[in-house]
């Protein structure tokens, strides 16, 4: 319903006329004549107007139509914006489920089984999603800007530790920014060795990509060591992220980090970290395979060999052939695959084996993020309602490192074999550690070894597949303690499973002291 009304000269009301909704016609807004819209307007002439008799001073009806040109249903009155209404008790419910990170729809329907159904509700989920987007808006206050560095400024109030940059433009725009709280700087100083950096896994409403540094504790769980908002994805922002963020971190850099297939990030990584080994992460390159190989004719047999190659190739020399046989099988003449074998040495697994990666498997991407912050930040969150989330999502990360660390303490994981070394790591090892080394344990039982001489043993796996490998190991003992050279794996000190059967009686230590051992 719609209402007109017209004013006296001495600025009284005289006039007013209650139109329905539906009067007039609208012109349609889409230049689609296929793809046209409904609408509202469909000439209705129903009416009601009165005039203010200036003897009386009574209302007097002039004009009444009460017939509309199409059914009435009173039931569904609710769904005209007049009649919608949020509470404000439900407002609040409403405010308080968005801090806590509850997706709108299931907070909704809590509040449809509350009532008892939909028929209850005096408004659509339309209405309490307009209503916490105007919360968020009012939330912001002053702007981006100001209100970001209040609130870090709040923070550093608290905690001394905090750290934090803005990045602005000359005309004091902000371009780049990046924080992080002393938790984040602490787990750096005993888990820093290697991190991922990935920028693809979000961008909010101003286009801004998340840029989080993130590393493995010892249950194996991601970790925060800080994190940004960058506004561009060339050399210089992240030339600039980076040096912020190693001035954070007391001018450490990691051993190694892992990021994707990234001309621009490759360079800076270059000037900001010379020394950090870099590899790109195995995902993102596979996932790019039907979009640069989809239009061969054999392009499922290359695919599958490719995987073959990539995955099966234990040694640099294996690789090699296999590369170039394919290449001569397929006559495959690709930019793209000749651009990945100039930088075999960043992602072939065989070729980084040889580096200390923290556990990070060779497929890993960064979709531990994905389990960071989904629930709490989607595409549409503000620059400061990011911030204010990240809060709560490191407090819920922060809980679950502790509940693992309760189970550690409180529960004892037992062995399956008569073996004193499994006793032995499984006195010191956190739960999720020694799984996996129970795991490789279990998996000497496919495994042959027979000695060539010396500390060199040549070792004969059967796997899964029914398919028989065989591997060279090699031990050398330099300084106390045990290296383990084989054509699967190689790294001082690290556990391989064509090594256990040999190591099997030795009491060793065989990993990173602070990335398995409970606290």
């Amino acid at each position: 319903m719609w209402r007109s009304c017209r004013k006296g000269d001495d600025g009284s009301l005289r006039y007013v006329t209650f139109t329905c909704g539906r009067n007039g016609n609208s012109k349609a807004k889409s230049t689609n004549v296929l793809r046209l819209q409904p609408n509202q307007k469909i000439e209705c002439n129903a009416k009601l107007g009165g005039r203010l008799d200036f003897v009386s001073r009574k209302w007097v009806i002039g004009n009444m139509i009460l017939e509309h040109n199409r059914a009435v249903s009173p039931s569904k009155s609710r769904y005209y914006r007049c009649n919608r209404t949020i509470s404000p008790f439900v407002k609040k419910q409403l405010e308080i489920n968005d801090e806590a990170g509850i997706k709108m729809a299931q907070s909704f329907k809590s509040i449809v089984v509350e009532a008892g159904g939909f028929e209850n509700v005096s408004f659509l989920e339309k209405d309490a999603r307009n209503h916490i987007d105007k919360v968020r808006r009012l939330r912001l206050g002053e702007g981006d800007v100001v209100a970001i560095q209040r609130h870090f400024k709040k923070m550093q109030t608290e905690n001394d530790g905090f750290f934090f940059s803005l990045d602005l433009n000359k005309e004091g725009r902000l371009k780049n920014v990046y924080w992080a709280d002393p938790r984040s700087k602490a787990a750096y100083k005993n888990f820093g060795d290697m991190v991922t950096f990935d920028t693809t896994y979000l961008t909010n409403k101003y286009d801004m990509s998340f840029a989080p540094f993130v590393g493995i504790n010892h249950h194996g769980q991601s970790i925060l060591l800080g994190c940004g908002l960058i506004s561009h994805e060339d050399t210089e922002t992240f030339s600039w992220i980076f040096d912020t963020w190693l001035s954070c971190m007391s001018g450490s850099p990691p051993l190694g980090i892992i990021t994707d297939q990234d001309k621009e990030m490759k360079n800076a990584i270059e000037i900001v970290f010379p020394n950090t080994r870099h590899r790109w992460c195995l995902w993102h390159i596979l996932k790019k395979v039907p979009e640069k190989l989809g239009r061969y004719v054999e392009y499922h047999a290359i695919r599958v060999s490719l995987h073959s190659i990539v995955y099966d190739s234990y040694t640099p020399v294996e690789f090699e052939k296999a590369w170039h046989d394919m290449l001569d099988k397929y006559d495959l003449s690709n930019q793209w695959l000749n651009g990945l074998y100039e930088e075999r040495n960043r992602w072939v697994p065989c070729f980084v084996k040889t580096s200390f990666w923290a556990g990070m498997p060779t497929t890993q991407r960064s979709e531990s993020m994905n389990a960071f912050f989904d629930g709490y930040v989607n595409s549409k969150t503000t620059l400061k309602q990011f911030v204010e989330k990240y809060e709560k999502a490191m407090e819920s990360k922060i809980e679950k490192e502790w509940q693992a660390d309760v189970r550690c303490f409180s529960q004892r994981m037992p062995c399956r074999t008569s073996f004193a070394m499994e006793k032995q790591v499984e006195e010191v090892y956190t739960i999720s550690k020694f799984q996996e080394f129970q795991q490789e344990l279990v998996n000497k039982i496919y495994c042959e070894v027979f000695s060539c001489g010396g500390l060199e043993y040549e070792v004969i796996e059967n796997d899964e597949n029914s398919r028989e490998n065989t591997f060279q190991v090699i031990f050398a003992k330099d300084e106390g303690e045990v290296h383990c050279v084989c054509s699967m794996f190689e790294y001082k000190g690290i556990l391989c499973r064509h090594a256990i059967a040999v190591l099997s009686r030795n009491r060793i230590q065989l990993l990173p002291e602070k990335y398995i051992l409970r606290r």
